[in-house]
C-alpha cells in the first residue's frame, strides 16, 4: 500500500488526476461514492473525495478518523470549492493540535 493515492468523484473532476497517475474512481452520487470508499479503503493510503460527495457522507467518513490510513481528503470539484474541505481540515487540525493554526482569521 506504500504511497498509493486514489480519487473518488464525478468524471470531469477526476480526469486530471488520472493523467498524474492517481487511481480514479468515478462516482456520480453518494451511494456510489460510499460503496467505492468501502471497496478501496484498505488499498490506498490517501483518498481524495470531491466536496460535493464528501458533505453528504460526513457521518460515514468519520469511520476513517479511527485509523491512520486511509487519509480521506475533501477537495473542490470542477464546480469550485464550497469550503467543506477547508472546514474538515480546520477541524482535524484543531482536534490534533488543540488550536487553529491554518485558518485563524481575524
Amino acid at each position: 500500500m506504500t504511497g498509493k493515492m486514489a480519487i473518488v468523484g464525478d468524471g470531469d473532476s477526476i480526469m486530471v488526476f488520472k493523467a498524474a497517475g492517481v487511481a480514479t474512481f468515478p462516482a456520480e452520487n453518494e451511494k456510489k461514492a460510499r460503496d467505492t470508499l468501502r471497496r478501496i479503503a484498505k488499498e490506498y493510503q490517501i483518498i481524495f473525495l470531491t466536496e460535493e460527495l464528501a458533505r453528504p457522507l460526513s457521518e460515514f467518513l468519520k469511520r476513517f478518523d479511527e485509523e491512520p490510513y486511509p487519509v480521506v481528503l475533501s477537495i473542490p470539484s470542477k464546480n469550485g470549492s464550497s469550503g467543506h474541505g477547508e472546514e474538515l481540515l480546520k477541524s482535524a487540525m484543531e482536534r490534533a493540535l488543540g488550536v487553529d493554526i491554518l485558518f485563524n482569521r481575524e
